[in-house]
């Protein structure tokens, strides 16, 4: 179909303004060599090439994300730098308390997360809890004490605005209500001599006790026991031989653990720092589960070593099985500690009042404690 030649005088037209026309060549300095397609090939000639982008601004979002957290967290640790600064400076008395706080929470929580730890691991080597390590072992006891206390003082913030009043008793009550992990070092030495005063107290009527007992044991072990009580009352520190020479005393009659009275079970209960108001049945059942866990305790130690112990684990140690070793230096602790493995190797389950006497008659007349008592 033929058009009429206007028509196609249009369509020449308009297909000449709508073709691509070459880009004007860029001027380059004076200088530069110009490039051509044989040095930079794959390049449409008269075309030059653009010029590279810097590296620093490829970024991913991952990337400046990153970048971003990293600046945010320096900035906060700048910030509570200043601020605790600024407490230390104004506000002494409070900067102790609050450092004492954060450094307390941060050590509840990594005990809780290595007593989780350790329960793994025993599960996974299918261990009994007495065949654990000494030191798994005694860091779970601890803890389960701890936990207990704090357990008591959550119970008691239940109610609503109770939170504040346990605050107020916190800060008024710290040794009743805190556990270690918040005390002071100051505090800690303090509130360990008046935890020791109130055990000591029961001291003279755990010792009355045997006196009356001393008429009352078998007639092959009166003797060793009568003597036994002659030389506490004449000052002298009794040795291992003599408190293995009255074992058949506290094996059933008259010292054994199901035969004590309930005044002698409370005084007992003080120097394992238990309860002593509760009824003689409940206080019997729980000196006998601590001696036991006593003595599973001593038996790690000794396929540890006791040498394989640092100065302030002797000093836990000794104080956990009775003796006042705040102020005393570590080669008595270490002496001390050597008599009550003594003592703990030669007996068994069945002669746990023994071990349970001894932390009161291993600890009365030792030398360096005999001038505070």
């Amino acid at each position: 179909m033929a058009l009429p030649g206007g028509c196609w005088t249009r369509l020449w037209l308009w297909g000449a303004a709508g073709a691509p026309r070459p880009a004007p060549p860029r001027r380059l300095p004076p200088g530069t060599p110009a490039l051509t397609p044989a040095l930079t090939p794959g390049l449409t000639p008269g075309l030059t090439p653009a010029a590279p982008r810097p590296r620093g601004l490829h970024l991913s979002p991952r990337t400046s994300g990153r970048g971003l957290w990293a600046s945010v967290r320096a900035r906060a640790r700048m910030v509570n730098e200043k601020y605790h600064r600024f407490l230390e400076r104004r506000f002494p008395g409070f900067y102790v308390l609050y450092t004492t706080f954060f450094k307390g929470f941060r050590g509840l929580v990594a005990d809780a997360q290595e007593a989780r730890r350790i329960r793994l691991r025993r599960l996974e080597q299918g261990l009994s809890p007495q065949r654990l390590p000494y030191r798994d072992m005694e860091h779970l006891r601890q803890f389960r004490r701890d936990v207990m206390k704090c357990l008591l003082l959550g119970i008691v913030s239940i109610p609503p605005f109770a939170n504040y009043l346990v605050f107020l008793l916190m800060y008024l009550f710290p040794r009743q209500l805190l556990i270690r992990h918040f005390w002071t070092a100051a505090q800690q030495v303090e509130f360990l001599d008046v935890y020791h005063a109130l055990r000591r107290q029961a001291h003279p009527l755990v010792l009355s006790g045997l006196d009356r007992a001393a008429a009352l044991g078998p007639a092959t072990s009166t003797g060793h026991l009568q003597r036994l009580c002659a030389r506490l009352q004449a000052g002298d520190h009794p040795d291992v031989a003599q408190l293995l020479a009255v074992r058949d005393c506290f094996t059933d009659r008259p010292l054994g653990l199901h035969r004590l009275p309930a005044a002698h079970l409370r005084a007992l209960s003080r120097g394992l720092f238990l309860t002593p108001y509760l009824p003689a049945p409940l206080l019997r059942h729980r000196l006998k589960n601590h001696t036991i866990e006593l003595l599973y305790l001593d038996r790690a130690l000794l396929r540890l070593g006791p040498s394989q112990l640092t100065t302030q684990e002797v000093k836990s140690a000794c104080y956990t099985r009775g003796l006042d070793s705040t102020h005393l230096g570590e080669d008595q602790c270490r002496d001390w500690l050597e008599e009550w493995l003594k003592l703990s190797r030669n007996l068994k389950e069945a002669d746990l009042s023994l071990l349970l006497h001894g932390v009161v008659l291993l600890d009365t007349n030792y030398r360096g404690t005999r001038t505070k008592r």
